[in-house]
């Protein structure tokens, strides 16, 4: 196992090195970072060409990819066209977008997979049906469009019910909330909404993954061979078929965390939150071309939990099914 662990990350550090020099080289030629600069008159020669040097633009392209992967190595990500460190910022903002990305994950797996399998051993009954259509309709609809019906109708009658805010539509936190369990409830108040779209937009197709899956598992002829040996429902449902029937929809979730980010970016819009989201979207729009240090410091902090989170899921096709050895 930890030889084959190793293996997996040796193989994701190339395809990460090789994914970054692509998108830096990309990125670098979108646009002229100093085009902000060079359009005012108001600003001197001098000052555009230290801005050069400072963003390294007065080195060859690969030799600026060098520069800020070395420096990335030692946790420096560069300066943003802005003329602040992109690194310092980096963390705290993860550390928003975790708030809102890791309870969704986990409520989105716990949804998913409880109402597929549910689905699944209830197949074609008025629930299965049921199931189908919320999960097809969220599946469909755009995330800022779940966002903002949340916003609209579910927090402002919750907020009018109550006679004040319950579920806040702005921000992650009330600045100025002192005390533990007062800054656990703010962040709890602020953190239901963003999540909940992330939720339904999520667990809409693992449901669907995790009954086509079961379906296919109760139809296998070890699972027959179970039943005929007089052992339980509940056994064979549980124990042999969800453990066989996981590993796809293991697949499907490692794959997906990418999907959730990429949610996370319209969703920390939406509600206003000062994420890795909303940091590339200003990095994107920049004050006229994109912002390459903040761009790539999205795109590098990401493309890692992503390949971790394959890499996770890789040990846990072990866990599901014994017969997977590692060589």
């Amino acid at each position: 196992m930890g030889a084959y662990i190793l293996r997996r990350l040796g193989a994701g550090l190339i395809v990460l090195v090789i994914g970054l020099f692509g998108l830096y080289i990309l990125v670098s030629l979108s646009g002229n970072p100093l085009a902000n600069l060079l359009a005012n008159p108001r600003i001197s020669p001098a000052t555009i060409q230290a801005a050069r040097v400072e963003l390294h633009l007065n080195e060859p392209l690969l030799q600026r990819f060098w520069t800020w992967a070395t420096g990335m190595l030692h946790g420096d990500f560069g300066i943003s066209t802005t003329g602040q460190a992109v690194g310092p910022q980096i963390w705290p903002r993860m550390w928003v977008t975790m708030q809102m990305v890791i309870p969704a994950v986990i409520i989105s797996i716990v949804l998913g997979v409880g109402l597929g399998v549910w689905t699944a051993v209830r197949q074609y009954s008025i629930w299965d049906h049921v199931s189908t259509f919320f999960a097809y309709f969220f599946f469909a609809t755009p995330v800022f469009v779940i966002g903002i019906l949340l916003k609209d109708f579910l927090a402002v009658k919750v907020d009018n019910f109550f006679g004040h805010p319950v579920l806040y539509t702005l921000g992650q936190n009330n600045p100025g909330t002192t005390g533990a369990w007062s800054i656990f409830v703010d962040s709890l108040a602020h953190d239901v909404l963003p999540v909940l779209t992330l939720v339904l937009i999520t667990y809409a197709s693992w449901s669907r993954y995790q009954r086509a899956s079961m379906l296919d598992v109760l139809n296998a002829d070890y699972v027959r061979l179970a039943k005929a040996k007089g052992l339980s429902q509940r056994r064979v449902r549980y124990i042999h078929a969800l453990r066989n029937a996981m590993i796809p929809v293991t697949t499907i979730i490692a794959l997906d965390f990418a999907t959730i980010l990429g949610g996370a970016i319209i969703t920390e819009i939406v509600f206003g939150w000062e994420g890795m989201g909303r940091y590339l979207f200003e990095g994107l729009v920049g004050p006229v071309t994109p912002d390459t240090n903040v761009v790539m410091s999205y795109i590098t902090v990401t493309a890692t939990l992503i390949i971790v989170f394959n890499i996770i899921a890789d040990v846990i096709y072990g866990l599901l099914d014994p017969r997977i050895r590692y060589a």
